[in-house]
């Protein structure tokens, strides 16, 4: 119950125990065009360039800058945790210019920071921001966020990869050009697969480079040869068994239904938090900005995380996440995602949570937590 990734579905496992076939085998591109129609529907859009990249969400984040950035190209950067720093390495590394735009560290992107940057910065044609930063357990507004950068003529670049398949994520309504997600979050897949969808807009920006792509492996205009319709062109084995499973994972989402599956990821996050704030505990992030499916929880005074957790690990087979750069040693990272975000996990976790704790003399509630858990449950 860490921040990612999360328990694979056996579904998913057992998908991925079938024979490998051949990356060019007609059975296996028959596959191929039925994730991308999946994926069209997890991400709700229509765009053709909806695939998954051979590897984890950080190569994801990586085709995305590397594709639609040509040196010297200024790029506007909301940083408000690890992965919006993360954007700036890989702009960097494009040999584009960040421009950042910071907040505090468990609020949610300033728009009105981002408007100001994008005056102050004319020549910028790229906005890139996190929707769902993983580090702190924070949501940003990203429809409101891609339509100031489309008032300043710019592309968006967004990290879902928290947010896809557990709370809204609408990239043709939001209008959002560039957007990469992981398999291993909301989805219950294993880690290794990176969804990406880009529409016309960034296509286009792609086709009309001046320089060749950074990398050889991530550039779309070489990778679309084989996932693209029509005649397939080889460029890189795929990875079978993953893409069986991600399959299978796209394809219970679909059984769900995609608003029922926010909805569940909601219900388990009311339950959680009421047990935790029963017990005296407090959120990092305000509730208008908080994830579900990534609770951020602040540590008790006199507590020590690193002993907490591992005490929570090696007693009751408990994983959750540390706290990240400067919240580190101050949060613990508490994840409800997929197959996981179950009421079960959610009182397991309130039940060891309080046992450690008391026993680490922490000023917490006991005996109320799991009851405030079910009546938040039935509640909701």
């Amino acid at each position: 119950m860490g921040p990612g990734p999360s328990d694979v579905h056996p579904r998913v496992l057992t998908a991925m125990a079938r024979p490998t076939i051949g990356h060019l085998d007609p059975a296996f591109i028959a596959m191929m065009e039925e994730i991308k129609a999946l994926l069209q529907y997890a991400f709700q859009t229509s765009n053709a360039l909806t695939i998954p990249i051979s590897a984890p969400g950080s190569a994801g984040m990586e085709a995305c800058f590397v594709n639609l950035i040509e040196p010297g190209e200024k790029v506007v950067v909301c940083m408000n945790g690890v992965f919006g720093e993360r954007m700036k390495e890989n702009i960097e590394r494009a040999r584009g210019v960040p421009v950042m735009v910071e907040d505090t560290w468990g609020t949610p992107v300033d728009p009105n920071k981002l408007e100001d940057a994008l005056r102050a910065h004319r020549d910028a044609r790229i906005a890139a921001f996190v929707q769902a930063e993983t580090s702190t357990g924070v949501q940003s507004d990203a429809r409101k966020l891609a339509e100031i950068a489309h008032q300043h003529d710019c592309l968006t670049i967004v990290d879902t990869v928290t947010s896809l398949g557990g709370s809204p994520l609408k990239v043709d309504e939001w209008g959002l050009d560039a957007v990469y997600s992981g398999s291993q979050k909301c989805l219950s897949c294993t880690p290794g697969l990176s969804p990406v969808t880009f529409n016309d807009r960034a296509v286009e920006k792609i086709k009309q480079r001046k320089t060749k792509v950074q990398s050889w492996f991530l550039d779309l205009n070489l990778v679309m040869g084989y996932w693209g319709s029509g005649k397939r062109v080889y460029h890189h084995t795929a990875p079978i068994n993953l893409l069986y499973g991600l399959h299978e994972a796209l394809a219970m989402l679909q059984e769900e239904g995609l608003e029922n599956s926010w909805a569940r990821h909601q219900h388990q996050h009311l339950a959680l938090r009421s047990g935790i704030e029963a017990m005296g505990l407090s959120f990092l992030v305000h509730e208008s900005a908080r994830l579900p499916q990534l609770n951020a929880v602040v540590v008790p005074e006199g507590v020590d995380e690193a002993v907490l957790r591992s005490r929570l690990l090696n007693e009751y087979n408990l994983e959750i996440g540390a706290g990240l750069g400067s919240l580190a040693g101050k949060i613990v990272r508490i994840g409800l995602m997929g197959y996981g975000a179950n009421m079960k996990n959610v009182m397991y976790c309130l039940e060891a949570l309080e046992a450690v704790l008391a026993d680490m003399r922490a000023p917490i509630q006991t005996g109320v937590a799991m009851n405030a858990a079910q009546n938040a449950a039935v509640l909701n």
